[in-house]
């Protein structure tokens, strides 16, 4: 077989479809978010960035920042080792115990990034429970996906945020069975959020632990930034939750958090916690840091819904397509691959705005975007600067202006 040309082969097919990934080459500038340095063609731009998942700002903050410097020069680079072999750091166990705490759970436990919490989580209880079902909402994300079929545990896919259909398939499945409904609070491409209580009383009806993914939620949402379940006042209805320390925390890493016996199982089974180095010592510290921050300061999270608010109205009134959205996510709908990388190369190129295209797989066919992220430090100017962006490039390419369905 000529291996690269099977490989030529089909990153050409990727670039034909307008699907091929481009990497924009930023270089971020600590206490300047949103604005980066853009290196292209040998030279380099300021841009601002309008697509960042450091939803809040984090990873520039000074406390982060602080916190991250002193554990560098108290505890060193790496962390030494996986967790069971030398690479347990004390800021490790102060983390966990806080992300525990933000979530009314009794235990928590961090992974290396928000995939293989998923990952690891899910496989380990699906193919240790015995018999287990695993009922999955149809848009989970691609980490659950991978989870849940490397368990070997038997899938059932219900349709997005439909309680009465994931109600059918827990009563036709083997009462004896053990059950996981798993979902997510917030879906990051649409920005809709999920029934939590609803979907967490008919599983528990059904005997299922409930499984919610609120990595685009934690920092976000609730009183203390513990996601849209604290907001809700359903936490305690949550049987294990997973966040990340990658959007909203400004760092790296993922967790969950349940009950002690829960989370020492995966700890104590989990190949993806096992036999993986553990986060530097840094991060850790990083990451706790933000999370206390974050907990004491609601203000922010009241700011971060302004904005958002604010960004959809105004493109609305602009009449640009503005797909309806719940949360902090404002989707522009374009609905063609091949256009959608060209108003994202047009607004970087001629107007110095980073905005990533989202193409398929991330989303189906026909219904690709511009997936705008506002954060509390995007201020009026820059909005009225996109709104005018968008227009030209809109203008430019004859884009759709009526608001999408």
């Amino acid at each position: 077989m000529d291996y690269q040309s099977f490989f030529r082969q089909a990153l050409e097919d990727l670039q034909a479809e307008g699907r091929y990934r481009v990497f924009a080459d930023l270089e971020r500038e600590a206490g300047q978010f949103p604005f980066a340095r853009n290196h292209r063609d040998g030279k380099t731009e300021r841009v601002t960035v309008w697509c960042s998942n450091d939803y809040l700002g984090m990873g520039q903050h000074e406390v982060v920042l602080d916190a991250m410097r002193a554990a560098l020069d108290a505890a060193g680079a790496g962390a030494g080792g996986t967790r069971n072999i030398s690479g347990t750091n004390h800021n490790h166990v102060l983390l966990e115990r806080e992300l525990a705490d933000l979530h009314g759970k009794d235990a928590a436990l961090v992974f290396t990034s928000g995939y293989v919490a998923n990952e690891t989580a899910l496989m380990t209880l699906g193919s240790r429970l015995p018999d287990c079902n695993i009922f999955s909402d149809s848009l989970n994300h691609a980490s659950m996906i991978a989870g849940i079929r490397h368990s070997g545990a038997r899938r059932h896919i219900f349709r997005h945020n439909d309680v009465a259909d994931l109600e059918r398939k827990l009563r036709d499945a083997d009462p004896n069975a053990a059950r996981i409904v798993a979902f997510e609070s917030v879906y990051s491409m649409d920005g809709d959020i999920a029934p939590i209580g609803e979907i967490c009383d008919v599983a528990h009806k059904y005997g299922a632990l409930t499984y919610l993914d609120e990595v685009h939620a934690v920092g976000m949402y609730g009183a203390q930034g513990a996601g849209v379940a604290e907001r809700d006042g359903v936490q305690g209805k949550v049987d294990v939750v997973q966040g990340t320390l990658a959007k909203a925390f400004g760092v790296i890493g993922g967790y969950v958090a349940s009950s002690p016996e829960l989370v020492d199982f995966i700890r104590s089974f989990g190949a993806g916690f096992i036999f993986t180095s553990a986060l530097p010592p840094s991060i850790a510290a990083g990451a706790l840091a933000s999370v206390r921050h974050l907990r004491r300061h609601p203000e922010i999270r009241a700011r971060h819904q302004e904005r958002a608010a604010t960004l959809k109205g105004k493109l609305l009134a602009a009449g640009l397509p503005v797909m309806a959205s719940d949360s902090h996510i404002v989707p522009l709908f374009v609905g063609d691959a091949e256009r959608c990388k060209r108003a994202s190369d047009l607004l970087l190129q001629q107007h110095r705005i980073y905005v990533q295209p989202i193409n398929y797989p991330t989303v189906p066919r026909g219904a690709e975007r511009l997936r705008l992220t506002p954060t509390p430090l995007h201020d009026d100017a820059m909005i009225n600067d996109l709104i005018r962006a968008l227009l030209d490039v809109w203008s430019r390419l004859g884009l759709l202006r009526a608001a999408a369905e």
